[in-house]
């Protein structure tokens, strides 16, 4: 029976990292079509291929996520299902309503809630939670918006003198490279979280008897985000590159260039941050350099909405499946 439900537990984090490729593929390479650079089904090819790679670079978000959140024996193979189960759910509500929210959030406010609903609060490491989610979470966007603001008006000034068509065209092909760094920094970020909550559950089963990640499980969460990757998430796609901003080819470069500088800084430190707020927070910087009025500030207000509501809608979500998985 331990051994059915911990096939039923691995196969449910792949799902999620799964619905976390289609859901965050927008990140990599939405600027990439808007501007035309890239046609879409390249984009998702090629970022599939990069977020592979990006996820198989290191697992000090995943140890963070194994570790660094709630208390490990309080970790039930249950525990771990609940948490992608509510994890999986609102990944699906947000991504039908095509608004950008973090996968990373949703898989640890479903952590969270888990463990308050079979446990307690003391085995939840809110210290751990506040230094290692809250505070960055607060941070990597501010530093994203800033970033990419900085980075939009060296750029603009830059290539001031150059003309429109020749800027545009160079910066397309440019867009190519900060696209495909932009997937592999998603991929180094976001699989990682998948790699920690199979990780704990193979704790919990007794299939290992300290906290490392297999080889096969970094291997088999890269590969779910590249095939999630590769089908694409339309939906968000539409909303991060053509309703929050007008992008023109410098301005996708930027961005994504900006965003991925962020990211690949906070997986280093081992700090879970969100793809999806980073990328938004990167537009919305390079968008206001332009004006204030040119970021669609509506949209923007449900995107914040999305990202306040995701660690506790999350967690409420998982914590009502773990009761029901009790009850069954």
């Amino acid at each position: 029976m331990t051994g059915n439900l911990l096939l039923v537990v691995v196969a449910t984090a792949l799902l999620f990292d799964f619905t976390n490729g289609f859901h965050d593929s927008a990140n990599a390479i939405a600027t990439s079509i808007s501007t035309r650079a890239l046609r879409p089904g390249v984009a998702l090819g090629m970022a599939a291929v990069a977020n592979v790679l990006g996820a198989l670079i290191s697992t000090e978000v995943a140890s963070t996520l194994g570790k660094g959140i709630v208390e490990p024996a309080a970790v039930t193979q249950v525990v771990v299902l609940s948490a992608l189960v509510g994890a999986v759910i609102w990944n699906l509500i947000t991504w039908y309503y095509g608004i950008p929210s973090s996968s990373s959030h949703a898989l640890i406010g479903g952590l969270v809630g888990a463990v308050l609903s079979a446990a307690s609060g003391n085995d939840v490491k809110w210290h751990g939670i506040l230094d290692k989610v809250v505070v960055p979470t607060v941070t990597s966007p501010l530093i994203g918006l800033i970033v990419g603001a900085l980075l939009a008006t060296a750029l603009y000034w830059t290539f001031r003198r150059a003309r429109p068509t020749t800027a545009g065209n160079g910066f397309r092909k440019a867009q190519t490279v900060s696209a495909a760094l932009m997937a592999f920094s998603h991929g180094s970020n976001d699989a990682q979280k998948t790699m920690g909550v199979i990780s704990l559950a193979l704790l919990a089963a007794g299939r290992i008897d300290h906290f490392f990640v297999p080889l096969w499980v970094k291997l088999a969460s890269a590969v779910a985000m590249g095939l999630g990757t590769f089908s694409g998430g339309k939906r968000i796609i539409r909303t991060l590159g053509m309703k929050l901003v007008k992008l023109q080819p410098i301005d996708g470069f930027a961005a994504e260039t900006a965003a991925s500088a962020v990211l690949l800084g906070t997986a280093h430190l081992g700090f879970p941050v969100s793809t999806t707020h980073v990328i938004t927070s990167s537009i919305m910087g390079v968008g206001a350099t332009k004006r204030l009025s040119a970021v669609k500030w509506g949209v923007t207000f449900n995107i914040l909405l999305a990202w306040l509501l995701t660690l506790p809608m999350a967690a409420a979500i998982a914590a009502v499946v773990y009761k029901l998985i009790a009850v069954l």
